[in-house]
């Protein structure tokens, strides 16, 4: 039987399930290395999420140890280890999440039809069988346990209220209700919430959550279905990543719920004014954008170009904007910094802009804003925000660009041709050049050289951090490595130096993963229920 506190029930908010390390990683290009999971991690525990989804323990020694890292430093957050109904799964999660204040064992099985007959091979009654003796063997390690059913909404509703049911007396204290593939919509995913609550045996023992994908441009909508219909768990991601078209997105439900309080009834207790903050850490540790017209945390989100929005913002800011940009953390004003400024005046306006550091961090901020401060007249906000952030493509290795040189002519027939020196953590160190069509191409050639990388370059980007000729340049890369995709981004007053700091950043993504794959060959086994 459950043992859950039933005043836990009985308190009417929505928690928040952050998935971003474990379903948001497996979004192409999004693959983290264990520092970088360590400060999502801790940016999640700022923003106030409910649980943290750490990853899936079994399906590497590297996931192990990331849960494991982020299970022994996390507190006030609930942290969650992934595991399919087997044993292995089960103890391997149990171990990871050991030092964790607070544990959660999340095990799932496919319940719809489908899965259980083209991907499983199991009958209906086995299904619910391994459902079973998989929370009853997570039970003996763990009293928080998750259960979802993969596929939930193509599944026969009656079916699935049976194994639910079986879940509860089996002492999953959580429901997870997946929209795995993005088929469902509103209305009938909504439906699906009533039905259950009214045929699930014990229902008021559990909680019941939902985990959507954004396949038809409906996660968000379909969460909030959910919520109207006694969902009182969510299952999102920040910036909405996640495998495919993303999963819902985190900052918009929480808003939503915020926004529309007087119809929704229930909110969270996410600390809204970490949104952004937390949108543009995940940016930098991913090179993952998000589009300008972004809800929530787009660059456009509180803009307002038309002449007539402008005037009626002028007399009264609710005329066009229904929440205010400080609630999610975005800055009204651009101060501007030179290198006049002081330690005590950066390290307020990073304050302002929602970055609290440690006296070791803000020390290395304020040397970095120095030396940019020398090359530019004006330091506006982006740039403080690329400093905060680390976004300068100095992520450490294997590979480190020590050097960069160009040569060439301009005009038609010009070849430029570029010379670059790098180390790797072997303590070598690379010299190479190469010509190409353009100064970049002949950058990324020698790069390619220097490190015996073969890549297929599907984007390049590069674009203005802020504003004047001085402005630090963005570049964003995108490659494709055995088809699998990979992003690297970099910050700089040189828009070359930055090209070439993100091709070094995607290269040392590419080699990581090399690393772990060669360490575990099934660090591609199903890890999912997306």
């Amino acid at each position: 039987m459950s043992t859950i506190d039933q005043s836990v029930v009985d308190q009417d908010y929505v928690r928040i399930f952050d998935t971003t390390l474990r379903d948001g990683e497996q979004s192409p290009g999004c693959s983290m290395s264990m520092p970088q999971k360590l400060t999502v991690a801790r940016a999640l525990c700022e923003l106030g999420v409910d649980v943290i989804e750490a990853g899936f323990a079994a399906a590497s020694p590297d996931d192990f140890a990331a849960v494991n890292a982020i299970a022994r430093e996390v507190r006030g957050s609930r942290v969650a280890a992934l595991a399919r109904c087997t044993r292995n799964d089960i103890e391997r999660a149990a171990a990871a999440l050991e030092p964790a204040e607070q544990g959660r064992i999340h095990v799932f099985i496919a319940t719809s039809d489908i899965h259980l007959a083209h991907k499983l091979r199991m009958s209906r009654a086995e299904a619910l069988e391994s459902a079973v003796a998989g929370i009853e063997l997570a039970r003996q390690y763990c009293s928080d346990i998750e259960f979802s059913a993969e596929d939930a909404s193509r599944s026969d509703p009656a079916y699935l209220a049976e194994v639910f049911s079986a879940a509860i007396e089996a002492g999953a204290t959580t429901l997870n209700v997946p929209d795995t593939v993005g088929y469902a919509v509103p209305g009938e995913y909504g439906a699906l919430f009533a039905y259950l609550r009214q045929h699930v045996r014990g229902i008021e023992r559990a909680i019941l959550s939902c985990h959507c994908h954004d396949d038809l441009g409906m996660a968000v909508a379909n969460s909030l279905a959910a919520v109207q219909n006694g969902a009182r768990q969510v299952e999102c991601t920040i910036n909405g990543i996640g495998e495919r078209a993303g999963n819902a997105a985190l900052e918009e439900i929480v808003m939503a719920l915020r926004t529309r309080a007087n119809h929704y009834g229930v909110g969270t207790r996410i600390n809204t004014q970490r949104l952004y903050p937390s949108s543009r850490t995940l940016i930098s540790v991913t090179g993952s954008v998000v589009a300008r017209n972004k809800a929530i945390v787009g660059e456009n989100a509180f803009a307002h170009e038309s002449g007539i929005h402008q005037h009626g913002m002028l007399r009264n800011r609710e005329t066009y904007e229904i929440m205010s940009p400080e609630d999610v953390g975005v800055s009204r004003s651009q101060l501007v910094l030179g290198k006049h400024s002081g330690r005590a005046a950066l390290a307020d306006r990073l304050r302002e802009l929602g970055f609290e550091l440690q006296e070791a961090a803000l020390n290395q901020a304020f040397a970095q804003f120095k030396a940019l401060a020398d090359k530019k007249k004006e330091v506006f906000d982006a740039d403080l925000e690329a400093i905060a952030l680390g976004s300068t493509g100095t992520e450490s290795g294997p590979w480190r660009l020590l050097a960069l040189q160009m040569q060439g002519a301009i005009g038609r027939d010009a070849v430029p041709s570029a010379s670059v020196r790098l180390s790797h953590e072997s303590g070598r160190v690379v010299q190479e050049a190469a010509v190409g069509d353009g100064p970049v191409h002949a950058i990324f050639a020698a790069i390619e050289r220097a490190t015996g990388a073969q890549l297929k370059l599907r984007q390049y980007h590069v674009r203005s951090l802020s504003t004047g000729e001085d402005a630090q340049g963005e570049a964003r890369v995108e490659v494709e490595v055995d088809g699998r995709d990979y992003r690297g981004r970099a910050v700089s007053t040189d828009i070359l130096e930055a090209s070439a700091l993100a091709l070094v950043e995607v290269i040392n993504r590419i080699e990581r993963r090399q690393m772990l794959t060669d360490a575990s060959p099934n660090i591609e086994q199903e890890q999912a229920i997306a």
